[in-house]
């Protein structure tokens, strides 16, 4: 009898022992506490930190985090990792990156640094806030501070701050992350992806000092009522401010904001700003003082809408010429630099577009800072890829969260016109409640841009056929004829057969080609092939009225497991430009073509070409 509760005991043990993680997944890091950092001085910690991958999450288990540093011959007890020695990584990277046997690791990984709060960080900590910034993190990332949990966030692309202001001591301050990338039934996207699940610390990581009156958020844009006469600032301060000051010097504008109890003000002003757009990307210096922070931002002034079945830029019918692009790098997976993106937008330039979808999640704020600069329409989107629970609310959490955070980053960038939430999603009453949600949401926190998704097509039927499409402003097709699907008449029947009342964007379409040695010279994977069904989309696309844009996959092949035949061996080789960035293959000169003969007869006022 004893030795059957003692096995039960044990299995009871066992059983709490796999609920480990619940006390460190409150998922308290989110929207809510983020912080308006433009014109903020950030302190780098970017660098080496210890690193230690841990797949059975042992580190959570044994309490890695509470260990206290001290030389390794004076501890008292066995461990098996030691977070203040050891290996060390540089930050921001991809671990797959790093070693060939953290190539496909999927699971947790430490990161661990110090704070010399007397050195590096000196100041005074009295009436002083630090925030810190983790810029991106693939994909719940758990923040600890000298042995204390301090919260956890949730997804993989999007920015998180923590606010560390009561926890740091004078002297030496331990940081620790603990990141997991391990793909789950929850999560969004959920298991089962085409693109490669990168893990690690990928993005830049600051540490923010404030006043104790902080200002959280910042949101200037052009009223969206046609008049392009009327500029609304909402804010938010966390702190003892009654106020905030706006000032746009530029426009000669200093505009008092008043705050309610909790923070909140909102003003509407006369204005006449030079309007953004490509071919006039103006921006303002614009400046917000509550207390004593103060914060800036460069923004442009331009008006996005939908007229009928029209995309409207500034009163004008736009055309989007463009291309998808994935965030990933032959070298440093989705790391990446300013380098990298304004050669992306040089390729862009050179193709001759006005446009980039940023697909399939939030792609780095840089992106979206250049873009407003050098004068690109953006579409930007989540993860919310093929099939997720989208009958689990903790799931719908976690795709609200990260919609909100990309919105909050990116409203101020006149680049970004469109929110997508969703990507090729079957149609079911589960998935519409959820993903209507979503374009709710965008709207709700921006009420100055389109939303959109890549809806489905009935092939059986030629037709536009999603619920979802009566709930965005922007109808997305991924179509694949001369690929996935035969026969090109098919998709002129689409435009026979449906009649959706709004603009559609194809929002994906392409072959791949591979070039380089063991190529095929013909038929399926070759180079001729894919500029083959370059040509033939293109004919096909010309006839088609209710079309308002384009995005080809994609600008560059990018890695990912699910593609191993003998021509693609781990890379999607859609690219017009292969993995090394710098090969052109033969269809991106077939679709600059084209895109240079819309240029052209819409600056000549002709219209569609």
């Amino acid at each position: 009898m004893l030795e059957r509760s003692a096995l039960a005991e044990n299995a009871l043990q066992a059983l709490h022992d796999e609920d480990y993680d619940r006390p460190f997944n409150t998922q308290s890091l989110n929207h809510e506490t983020m912080i308006f950092t433009g014109g903020r001085r950030g302190i780098s910690l970017d660098g080496d930190w210890n690193f230690c991958v841990d797949l059975l999450d042992t580190g959570l288990r044994q309490k890695w985090f509470s260990m206290l540093p001290m030389p390794a011959e004076e501890r008292a007890e066995p461990w098996d990792y030691d977070p203040y020695e050891g290996e060390t990584v540089p930050v921001p990277s991809c671990w797959q990156m790093l070693k060939e046997k953290w190539y496909f690791f999927e699971g947790s990984a430490w990161y661990t640094r110090p704070l010399d709060m007397d050195g590096e960080l000196a100041g005074d900590l009295a009436g002083k806030r630090r925030f810190l910034r983790v810029g991106a993190a693939q994909y719940d990332c758990k923040v600890f501070l000298n042995g204390e949990f301090l919260g956890n966030h949730y997804g993989g692309s999007t920015p998180f701050f923590c606010e560390l202001t009561d926890h740091l001591r004078p002297g030496r301050n331990w940081l620790m992350l603990m990141v997991n990338n391990a793909r789950t039934l929850d999560r969004v996207p959920m298991r089962n992806t085409d693109w490669f699940n990168y893990g690690g610390v990928y993005r830049e990581v600051e540490l923010y000092e404030t006043p104790e009156t902080v200002i959280r958020d910042l949101f200037v844009h052009l009223v969206p009522d046609g008049s392009y006469a009327r500029i609304r600032a909402e804010v938010t301060v966390d702190g003892d401010a009654s106020e905030a000051v706006l000032e746009i010097p530029e426009l000669g504008i200093r505009q008092a904001v008043a705050l309610d109890a909790d923070g909140r003000g909102a003003v509407t002003f006369a204005a006449l700003p030079d309007l953004w757009s490509p071919d006039n990307p103006k921006l303002y210096d614009v400046a917000l003082t509550a207390g004593e922070d103060r914060v800036e931002d460069r923004v442009g002034f331009r008006q996005v809408e939908r007229a009928g079945d029209e995309i409207r830029l500034n009163g004008k019918e736009l055309f989007l010429r463009g291309i998808s692009v994935h965030e990933d790098d032959r070298d440093t997976g989705k790391v990446t630099s300013e380098a990298d993106l304004r050669r992306r937008f040089e390729h862009a330039r050179a193709l001759n577009c006005n446009y980039l979808r940023l697909a399939h999640y939030p792609h780095h704020e840089m992106a979206a800072r250049l873009a407003d600069e050098l004068g690109f329409l953006l579409w930007e989107e989540i993860p919310v890829y093929w099939a997720v629970a989208f009958d689990n609310p903790a799931t719908y959490r976690d795709a609200r969260n990260q919609l909100i955070e990309l919105v909050k980053r990116d409203r101020n960038r006149a680049s970004v016109v469109i929110w997508s939430v969703g990507n090729e999603n079957p149609d079911t009453d589960a998935r519409l409640a959820f993903m209507k949600g979503l374009a709710d949401t965008a709207k709700e926190f921006d009420p100055t841009r389109l939303t959109s998704a890549a809806c489905l097509v009935n092939h059986a039927r030629n037709r536009i056929e999603d619920r979802l499409a009566e709930h965005i402003d922007v109808i997305g097709i991924n179509e694949y004829y001369g690929w996935y699907e035969e026969n090109f008449e098919d998709l002129v029947a689409i435009g026979r057969n449906s009649d959706p009342g709004k603009p559609v964007v194809i929002s994906e379409t392409g072959a791949d080609g591979a070039i380089g040695e063991g190529a095929p010279a013909r038929g399926l994977f070759s180079e001729t092939y894919m500029t083959e069904v370059y040509r033939r989309q293109i004919a096909t696309l010309r006839g088609l009225s209710y079309v308002k844009g384009m995005s080809p996959w994609i600008l560059y092949d990018f890695r990912v497991e699910r593609r191993q035949n003998i021509f693609q061996r781990g890379y999607n080789k859609k690219g017009l430009i292969a993995a090394d960035k710098t090969t052109v293959k033969e269809a991106f000169d077939v679709l600059a073509s084209y895109y240079a003969e819309r240029r052209e007869a819409e600056a000549a006022g002709e219209g569609d070409a």
